[in-house]
C-alpha cells in the first residue's frame, strides 16, 4: 500500500485537534473534503481511526497509527527539503509529546517554515539522532545519559514551566485551591510510561517521598486523562500551560511550597552549529524575556538536582 501523505497529514492534524472543523480550518480546506480524506485513509487501512460518537477521539488503531504517521510526515518533509536543497531548514526532534513541546517552539520561532519537526520518543533517542546527524536540534527535557551517550552535545535551557497536579474531581484533595507536593504522599502517582524512563516524575517522587507509584503504556494524552479521571486515588503532573485534551471531570491544581519546574532545553551537536541556530536561540531568548520563562527562585521553586547546572546555560552562547 502506498500511503498518500496528504491523507496522513489530515489524520495527524485531526489527532491533534480532535475536531474535524478545526482540523479542516488549519489545513485550509472544507470540513466535507477533510472528512472524505479521513474516510479514504480509514478505507485504505481497513481500520477505523476515530470514534465519532459524542465527540472525536482516537480508536486503539488510531493511537497505534499516530506515532508512525508523524514519522512518515517528517520523512516526507525531509525528502522535499533534500530535493530542493534549500539548506536553511532546521530539523528539530522533539520529545515529551504528552506535554506538547511544539507550543513553546512555536512561540519562539519567528519563521515557522524554517523548522522541520521530527519524531523522538525520548531524550536518549533524540541524542542518538543528533549525534548521527539525523537532526540539527533537539527540544525537550534534557538529563544526563548513562555511559556518556550525550557526550559531544551542547544544550541551552530556554524555559522553566511550573507544574500543576492533575486529579479526578472525586479525589479527596480536588477542592483545594493549591497544594504542596508533600500533600500528595497518600495518593498514587500515575506515570504514563515506565517510571524509569520518565526522569522528571521519578525524581519528583523520590524528592517528595511519594511511595505509591503506578505506571502504564503511553497511549497519548487522552488515555492519560481518562485514567486519572477514573481513579480518584491517583494523580499525575502536567505543565501548567500545556493543553489537556478533555479537562472535564478533572482538577488542575497549582503546586506551591515549593513549585516544581519542568526544564525545557534546546540541544545540538557541538561539532555542527546549523546556520540558523543563533537566530533560533535569539528567538527563544526574546520569547523567554517577554514571557518570563526563566524566572527561578530557589526559595520558592523546585528543580531536580540534575537540572541546576542548566541555569548556567541561559546566557547567549
Amino acid at each position: 500500500m502506498d500511503l498518500d501523505l496528504a491523507l496522513v497529514r489530515a489524520f495527524v492534524v485531526t489527532a491533534e485537534t480532535l475536531h474535524f472543523g478545526r482540523a479542516a480550518a488549519r489545513l485550509k480546506t472544507s470540513q466535507q473534503a477533510h472528512s472524505k480524506r479521513i474516510a479514504r485513509l480509514e478505507s485504505q487501512l481497513a481500520a477505523r481511526l476515530f470514534e465519532r460518537d459524542g465527540g472525536i477521539r482516537l480508536t486503539e488503531a488510531g493511537r497505534r497509527f499516530e506515532p508512525a504517521a508523524r514519522e512518515a510526515l517528517a520523512a516526507g518533509d525531509r525528502a522535499v527539503a533534500a530535493a530542493l536543497d534549500t539548506g536553511q531548514a532546521v530539523r528539530i526532534d522533539v520529545w515529551g509529546h504528552l506535554y506538547a513541546p511544539l507550543r513553546t517552539v512555536a512561540q519562539a520561532v519567528q519563521a515557522p517554515g524554517t523548522v522541520q519537526p521530527g519524531p523522538a520518543r525520548d531524550w536518549p533517542s533524540a541524542a542518538a539522532a543528533l549525534l548521527r546527524g539525523d537532526a540539527d536540534l533537539g527540544f525537550g527535557r534534557v538529563h544526563p545519559l548513562p555511559g556518556g551517550h550525550d557526550a559531544g552535545l551542547a544544550q541551552r535551557l530556554v524555559r522553566l514551566e511550573p507544574v500543576d497536579v492533575v486529579v479526578s474531581a472525586a479525589h479527596p484533595l480536588a477542592g483545594a485551591a493549591q497544594l504542596r507536593p508533600a500533600d500528595l504522599r497518600d495518593s498514587t502517582l500515575w506515570s504514563p510510561a515506565e517510571l524509569t524512563r520518565l526522569d522528571f516524575l521519578r525524581r519528583f517522587a523520590d524528592a517528595f517521598r511519594i511511595a505509591r507509584r503506578q505506571d502504564g503504556p503511553n497511549l497519548g494524552p487522552e488515555h492519560l486523562v481518562h485514567h486519572v479521571r477514573s481513579d480518584p486515588a491517583c494523580f499525575t503532573l502536567f505543565p501548567a500551560d500545556a493543553p489537556l485534551p478533555d479537562p472535564g471531570g478533572l482538577r488542575c491544581i497549582p503546586l506551591v511550597a515549593p513549585t516544581p519546574l519542568y526544564a525545557w532545553s534546546l540541544a545540538w551537536r557541538k561539532s555542527h552549529r546549523h546556520p540558523l541556530l543563533d537566530t533560533l536561540l535569539r528567538g527563544f531568548t526574546d520569547a523567554g524575556r517577554t514571557r518570563r520563562w526563566l524566572d527561578y527562585d530557589p526559595e520558592r521553586d523546585w528543580l531536580p538536582d540534575t537540572d541546576h547546572p542548566k541555569l548556567a546555560t541561559t546566557a547567549p552562547a
